[in-house]
């Protein structure tokens, strides 16, 4: 009898675990254009993610904050700037969006960068990264 139950609970088991979904991770989906690769990227919490594009024909950086799903209005943020940013961030985009702010474009060839997403007040990006 102890095989049989412990073979039931197995097999519910395995049926809950494979029903269950994952948190989907955002994905750069092209927003900055065509000639923009991704360079670096960071996680907004377990809200989104924060991509760092580059476009080495014309030397501009794009930062795009992307949502993980799309669904009602948040606030989401994306700021871009030559390292060290000053007190504003130069190139900035927030508002209530259902997917992703940006994308901000600036030109930074042979400069670090500082760049940044936030969600719903989770923020993520990196300072001085990608220079040159």
């Amino acid at each position: 009898m102890k095989k049989i139950a412990a073979a039931a609970f197995a097999a519910s088991a395995a049926a809950v675990l494979a029903t269950a979904t994952p948190a989907q991770a955002a994905s750069y989906g092209g927003e900055c254009g065509s000639g923009y690769g991704v360079v670096n990227s960071a996680s907004i919490g377990t809200k989104g993610t924060v991509f760092l594009t580059y476009n080495a024909s014309n030397g501009y950086n794009c930062v795009v904050a992307k949502r993980n799903s799309v669904g009602s209005a948040v606030l989401v943020e994306a700021g871009l700037a030559v390292h060290p940013v000053g007190n504003h961030w130069t190139k900035y985009d927030g508002g209530y969006y259902t997917s992703y702010a940006g994308p901000l474009y600036l030109h930074a060839a042979d400069k670090c960068v500082d760049w940044m997403g936030r969600i719903s007040g989770t923020e993520g990006g990196k300072r001085g990264t990608n220079c040159g």
